[in-house]
């Protein structure tokens, strides 16, 4: 996991697999779009496949680039435990905040 988000860290590498997210691209075509040279994205692909986040295919002589759902998978999955943490909180402060609108409901209709 501490891969995963340490090649994340990155602003680049981010925006690659944002891109990424659309569909498979080549190496220049992401180069393109990100305003960058081809061999820093070229590094920056390296990272994200040796962090699992990325596959490569050649075809010709292009490689073509895709995201890896199952990293993508494992890392949704450790995220799942904040999220029903924080899912119990806010269900706390809903249920809270109903109670206290109750409380004023009742001190209204007193008056």
């Amino acid at each position: 996991m501490n891969t995963t988000f340490s090649a994340l860290a990155e602003p680049n590498r981010l925006h690659i697999v944002e891109l990424l997210c659309d569909g498979p691209l080549p190496v220049g075509e992401i180069a393109d779009q990100l305003h960058l040279r081809q061999p820093q994205v070229s590094k920056h692909l390296r990272v994200l496949s040796d962090a699992g986040l990325v596959e490569v295919h050649p075809i010709a002589n292009r490689r073509i680039y895709k995201l890896r759902p199952q990293s993508l998978k494992e890392l949704d999955t450790w995220l799942e435990s904040f999220r029903r943490v924080w899912d119990d909180k806010f269900d706390r402060l809903d249920d809270y905040l109903h109670q206290l609108q109750g409380m004023e409901k009742k001190q209204g209709d007193k008056k």
